[in-house]
């Protein structure tokens, strides 16, 4: 018996009456991970008023994302338009380092990434950078050549912006930032079995990292760690929450036990959004959203 791969959304917020023909100047924000892809939609007026997320299971199917895609590209009626006045495509590939923009050598940009994974890249990977001007850095990352491929193929009237899943949050975490009084402001986001911990301090990055993890034991250990290593006391950093938790989550609970200013934390106030977002947790679609604030370049 073969498995077939369902490519109805799991989350799916539409606006039926978007005209294919605003396209030219509404933005397209794709994120693609090993096993579920998402994007949104902002129209002419930079409103988010289409959100979908597919989740594709490594359990019901062996087949790669890839080769999924296309026949979702091909019948959507968002996804299947090929001329946009943007597209920001993030990429949340396992393997991303940060690299302060004095130091920084395009020709040198493989070598950093081996150097973080301890072996150089496969032969289908490459690496690309994206340079965060507000924070003085490039974040190198590596990407599929397939999956490169497959958008040239799917777009070739444009050339889409490729990032990191992390650049998305960290361009989320300053607009944040810049509308919170703390000056010590700890983001976690949480998203399959991983947390991404950043730290703005005095609305400057100050650390920004990624770790693994089992369960809320471990992450209370990590997470404990970076404080100390950053020399914050517990009690009293300003912690916001978002990605996949919950406020009955077992990490929840572990994490409020050290951490008693803990919030869930508001979509940027830079976007704005149509009544049917109304209803989706805040929190929820950090990088997403901030895929969406991303400046062309």
């Amino acid at each position: 018996m073969i498995a077939t791969v369902s490519t109805s959304p799991t989350i799916s917020i539409r606006q039926d009456s978007f005209d294919p023909a605003q396209a030219e100047h509404s933005v397209l924000c794709l994120e693609v991970g090993k096993d579920r892809f998402r994007f949104a939609l902002l129209d002419a007026h930079r409103r988010c008023c289409w959100l979908e997320e597919y989740a594709f299971s490594s359990l019901l199917s062996d087949r790669p994302l890839l080769d999924v895609l296309p026949a979702l590209f091909q019948k959507h009626p968002v996804l299947s338009i090929e001329s946009w006045k943007h597209i920001c495509i993030a990429i949340n590939s396992p393997s991303f380092t940060l690299i302060p923009k004095p130091l920084y050598r395009k020709e040198y940009a493989g070598s950093y990434l081996a150097f973080m994974r301890g072996s150089a890249l496969p032969a289908h990977e490459f690496a690309q950078a994206y340079l965060h001007q507000s924070d003085n850095c490039y974040l190198v990352f590596n990407i599929d050549h397939r999956l490169s491929d497959f958008f040239a193929g799917q777009y070739p009237l444009q050339q889409p912006t490729f990032v990191h899943q992390t650049s998305a949050v960290l361009q989320a975490a300053q607009a944040i930032d810049q509308h919170i009084l703390s000056t010590q402001n700890l983001l976690l986001y949480f998203e399959n079995e991983f947390v991404t911990i950043l730290l703005r301090s005095n609305h400057e990055l100050r650390y920004c990292n990624r770790f693994g993890y089992k369960n809320s034991k471990d992450l209370a250990y990590y997470l404990l760690y970076v404080i100390d290593e950053l020399k914050l006391e517990p009690f009293s950093v300003n912690t916001l929450l978002y990605g996949e938790i919950t406020r009955f989550s077992d990490t929840f609970s572990e994490l409020a036990s050290f951490l008693p200013h803990l919030t869930f934390g508001q979509t940027p106030q830079k976007l704005t959004f149509t009544q049917d977002f109304e209803e989706l947790p805040a929190h929820r679609y950090l990088s997403l959203y901030g895929l969406a604030l991303l400046p062309e370049q």
